[in-house]
């Protein structure tokens, strides 16, 4: 007989098989008493009988996938021997499966390597899952984590194994997504079901479809002008997704920036820098815009363009200029105050308060600048102008401009002022004294009267010429005697003076510039004659025809010192030219007779004797005080006679002739008093004058 048992494997150890006794419908004493054997045909011995109770029982682990593999159905066959008599029963054991393995894959993880322009479709097979469990407990189905680019086919096979596929539903962009980490999950039919799962790495091989991209579509920049050669820019920067020679970017300048503009830019192709090379000018030009291009280095290149605008920051680096719109470097000095000089233009090349300016000229000169709108000024007179105090402006223009530090520039504006006939000419000396030796040589020098004239050029050219102003005689022209040079003012004598005819003479010298109107004035000039010893005494008394003597009778019995005569004398000239002194020079008896110095008075010195001559020559010498002195000599006869009445006669006579004397003589002192007086007066009015 054959009994059939269905168990789960897996159970444990005395779990409960079967009641043979039960089963066989004996009794279980009866099976104990046949010496009951159990007797398997597998190496194991997986059960064992209870001969108390007739229950078979699982001595060992029962692995189905172990004893059966894949079979769908596994079997356990035992013997049950029985002796007394020998009876043998077949039991066939049914190890049922159980859900005890999960489905298995070969790793945990496995990468695949796709193309990023795989087409759609394509499909990549996974290496399937085990599960040894069998029926509805193997392998049932696989699962695939949620992507957006792949989808799962399994792939049943004849003998019921299932193969997963990878298929491409959505293009893959590696630069979107360059690795996709897919989860597979194989499940089981079991209950509760198990499953297993294997990590799929996709790497998405990379093609050149992607362009550089700049991580903004323009950049900006802003740049000192004349900032240092080298400076920095701007950093560029462009990224291609794509990896490897696709992804590997060089920048250039684009072929679109002029020439200029390459010359003051320059960018290194590896690092995106662009950097100054040229020289920044805000007056040039306040914005640069660069336009550049990255490429890549795939096959084909791609590229991409962005703009880079450079502003550039003005700072103060120019100096303001001044621009003269119209300007007369001549202005007459007779110009009314406010009388336009010159019309200013002044720039600044730089911007803002950096190129706003302000100009000005010095405040001691005789200039203001007023503004007429913005950038204009006009130079004005400010006071009036004098030539002669100032001749020549050189009105410095100073324009500064509001930058920090402000910058300035001088212009200088050299102004000559145009003379005009504004001064008469001036004299050195208001009067001039003169002291002139009379018998003075024709044509010689006698003053050189100078006047100025601060006036220029025509203006100051002046000229000399004598007017009659009077002197000793009213009637007395200058012109007659004296000549001045017309341009050098010196006053020359047309004739030898005599101070016996004129001793002083006054006239004045005009002095003309050569000006339209001309302008006139006057000095007064004194001319002193001096006077020189030219005239010798001349004898009045007593009169003697030339080369004669004067006869003189005397009384033997004279009684001295009774005076004899008086030899009076007169010089023309004054002063001490004109003192007289008389000597008796040579006499018959030098001892009778005396000469008195001064009056001239001639005495007997004794009483007559019978041993004198009767007659007496005596010679008389009448000498100037001069330098040298002039003399005139006169012979004296002296006749010793008894003729009294002839004598007495003659005495008589030259008391008449002496009754004239103190007249003559009162004449001289007083003559020679005034010509002292004058000449102390000139003398020191000149004095006082040259202090």
């Amino acid at each position: 007989a054959q009994i059939r048992y269905s168990i789960p494997e897996e159970l444990t150890r005395g779990a409960f098989v079967g009641n043979i006794a039960k089963d066989l419908g004996t009794d279980v004493a009866k099976l104990a008493a046949a010496n009951l054997q159990v007797l398997s045909d597998s190496d194991s011995q997986y059960f064992s009988v209870n001969v108390n109770t007739g229950v078979i029982m699982v001595s060992e682990r029962i692995d189905r996938e172990q004893l059966c593999g894949q079979n769908p159905r596994c079997f356990l066959h035992l013997k049950l021997a029985i002796e007394n008599p020998v009876e043998f029963y077949r039991i066939e054991v049914e190890i049922l499966d159980i859900n005890d393995n999960p489905p298995e894959f070969p790793s945990d993880e496995v990468s695949l390597r796709i193309y990023e322009l795989a087409s759609l479709g394509a499909r990549f097979p996974i290496q399937p899952a085990q599960d040894p469990d069998v029926g509805t407990n193997t392998l049932q189905t696989y699962h695939l984590s949620a992507n957006d680019n792949f989808n799962l086919n399994v792939k049943a096979r004849t003998d019921g194994g299932k193969f997963p596929e990878l298929v491409l539903e959505r293009a893959l962009d590696r630069e979107f997504r360059a690795f996709h980490y897919l989860v597979l999950t194989a499940e089981d039919g079991g209950s509760p079901p198990q499953s297993s799962k294997i990590r799929i790495t996709i790497q998405v091989l990379d093609a050149n479809d992607n362009h550089p991209v700049f991580d903004r579509p323009s950049y900006g920049a802003r740049l000192v002008e004349n900032s240092p050669l080298g400076t920095l820019v701007v950093k560029l920067n462009a990224t291609d997704v794509d990896e490897g020679p696709n992804g590997d970017i060089r920048y250039s300048l684009s072929s679109h920036n002029s020439a200029a503009l390459r010359q003051i830019f320059a960018i290194d192709e590896q690092t995106g820098e662009i950097r100054v090379q040229g020289n920044l000018d805000f007056e040039e030009a306040t914005v640069y815009e660069i336009e550049v291009e990255a490429k890549d280095m795939g096959s084909p290149t791609m590229e991409e363009h962005c703009s880079v605008v450079v502003e550039i920051t003005d700072v103060n680096d120019n100096a303001p200029e001044v621009i003269l719109t119209s300007f007369s470097s001549t202005l007459s000095e007779d110009a009314l105050p406010g009388t336009v000089v010159a019309v200013i233009h002044v720039r600044d090349r730089d911007s803002g308060e950096q190129g706003k300016v302000l100009c000005h000229v010095s405040p001691d000169l005789p200039f203001q600048l007023r503004k007429d709108y913005e950038h204009q000024y006009s130079l004005l007179t400010s006071t009036r102008l004098d030539r002669e105090h100032v001749a020549y402006y050189n009105v410095t223009v100073s324009a500064s401009d509001l930058g920090n530090p402000p910058l300035s520039r001088h212009t200088i504006l050299p102004i000559t002022l145009i003379d005009v006939n504004d001064n008469a000419p001036q004299f050195e000396q208001a009067s001039y004294e003169v002291l002139v030796a009379e018998n003075n040589p024709v044509g010689s020098v006698l003053v050189t009267v100078s006047a100025a004239d601060p006036d220029s050029e025509q203006n100051s050219r002046l000229s000399y010429s004598i007017l009659r102003a009077g002197g000793t005689d009213p009637g007395l022209d200058p012109t007659r005697y004296l000549s001045i040079h017309p341009t050098n003012g010196q006053v020359t004598a047309k004739f030898p003076f005599d101070y016996e005819q004129t001793t002083y003479l006054q006239f004045h010298v005009e002095v003309s510039d050569g000006g339209s109107p001309a302008l006139r004035n006057r000095t007064l000039v004194h001319v002193f004659v001096v006077d020189q010893n030219d005239n010798a005494p001349q004898v009045h008394f007593p009169r003697a025809g030339e080369d004669s003597a004067t006869q003189l009778r005397i009384s033997p019995s004279i009684v001295p010192p009774a005076l004899i005569t008086k030899v009076v004398a007169i010089d023309a000239d004054s002063g001490r030219n004109a003192w007289l002194s008389y000597h008796l020079v040579e006499a018959t008896d030098l001892g009778l007779f005396s000469v008195a110095l001064r009056s001239g008075e001639v005495r007997i010195t004794r009483a007559l004797q019978e041993t004198d001559a009767s007659a007496h020559e005596l010679l008389v010498v009448v000498r100037d005080a001069g330098e040298p002195p002039l003399s005139t000599a006169v012979t004296l006869v002296v006749l010793v006679e008894e003729k009294g009445p002839e004598a007495l006669q003659g005495s008589e006579a030259r008391a008449a002739d002496g009754g004239g004397l103190p007249s003559i003589t009162l004449y001289l002192i007083v003559s020679l008093v005034l010509i002292s007086t004058v000449s102390l007066v000139g003398l020191a009015a000149l004095g006082i004058r040259c202090l």
